[in-house]
């Protein structure tokens, strides 16, 4: 019978979390944030977690209006950031 060796992945990360919410910020409220007087954004997330993360992070969406729609966040093996998607 012929010996056999698989070599481990290389490549043993944990999947990434994703999670995701809705926000509904108006642009005066987003203010606060952008002025650096609030640094984090608290939400609930559609599957009922509570998630804070910088609002630097969602600063690319904002409009004259505010920031407005689904958005789904991603972290990694240790709870990091990794990004912010606009979903719909």
């Amino acid at each position: 019978m012929p010996f056999c060796y698989i070599r481990p992945s290389m490549n043993n990360k944990l999947p990434i979390q994703r999670i995701r919410f809705r926000l509904a910020i108006p642009a005066e409220k987003y203010l606060a944030y952008y002025q650096g007087n609030a640094k984090d954004i608290a939400v609930h997330s559609e599957d009922n977690r509570n998630v804070r993360f910088p609002a630097s992070a969602i600063r690319q969406f904002l409009t004259h209006d505010g920031i407005f729609g689904r958005f789904e966040i991603q972290f990694d093996e240790n709870n990091k950031l990794i990004g912010v998607s606009l979903i719909d």
